[in-house]
């Protein structure tokens, strides 16, 4: 059974060329389709929950997508600049509390 394309190959193809390149492989081709399907199915699953979050189940947005979008490369990265301690002041981080 053959698979099922999201993508044109021929498509994705036309795409590398018109960025510059001159040739390219099949394998280079295939690469980037599934680049592209991980990319758009990461997002897709992003934007569904900002929706749902939003109280909207059936309608995605532009909004949601683009937040999704951005919010995607920064997961990875993200890193809590401090912890507060359970005697920490919640409008200072960086007050001390005296006994």
């Amino acid at each position: 059974m053959a698979e099922k394309r999201v993508f044109s190959l021929y498509e994705i193809e036309q795409f590398i060329r018109e960025a510059g390149a001159e040739k390219v492989t099949e394998d280079a081709v295939r690469d980037l389709e599934r680049e592209i399907e991980r990319l758009a199915n990461s997002i897709t699953k992003k934007a569904i929950k900002y929706a749902e979050h939003a109280g909207r189940t059936k309608l995605i947005r532009t909004s949601d997508v683009l937040l999704a979008k951005d919010t995607g490369h920064q997961e990875a990265s993200y890193m809590k600049p401090y912890t507060l301690s359970s005697n920490a002041s919640t409008t200072n981080p960086t007050s001390k509390t005296v006994k």
